[in-house]
Order: C-alpha cells, then sequence, then structure tokens
C-alpha cells in the first residue's frame, strides 16, 4: 500500500501555484549561454588561425598566393570571339 501511495504523490505533482521561476536557473541559463558564446568565438579564432597556417604552408602544403581582388584570372586557352 505504501507503493500506492506514493505512485499517486508523485504523479500529482505540486501545484500551479507552488512553481515558481527562480533566480538561480536564470542565472545558470545565462552562464550557460555565456559559455556557449565564448567557446563559438574560440572555435571561431582557432579555425582562422589553423586556415592561415594552411595557407602558409606549415602543414607542408605548398603556399598559397593571395589573390588581388579586382582582376579575373587569365583563361589557360583564351577562345577567340567572333
Amino acid at each position: 500500500m505504501n507503493v500506492l501511495t506514493l505512485l499517486s504523490a508523485v504523479e500529482d505533482g505540486p501545484a500551479p501555484e507552488d512553481v515558481k521561476a527562480g533566480w538561480v536557473a536564470l542565472i545558470l541559463f545565462v552562464l550557460m549561454a555565456l559559455t556557449v558564446a565564448f567557446l563559438g568565438v574560440s572555435l571561431t579564432k582557432r579555425l582562422r588561425n589553423a586556415q592561415r597556417s594552411k595557407e602558409a604552408g606549415r602543414y607542408g602544403d605548398t603556399p598559397v598566393e593571395p589573390e588581388v581582388s579586382g582582376e579575373s584570372p587569365a583563361p589557360d586557352n583564351p577562345t577567340p570571339s567572333g
């Protein structure tokens, strides 16, 4: 009988007027949001550094020449326009 009494108490739960949002939960939520934002910024920074290192040839790749903006590369096989 004891188990049935406990199960009925758990199923009922607290009354809606007894449940309140707390400051602790808000602070934890804000701290977690700030942590995720910090991790995103940190990841972006590290990915940019890794890309720059790859372009500089630090990982055994050939260095990439920087492209000059405004100029289009010359075609390999120019076709006469007619």
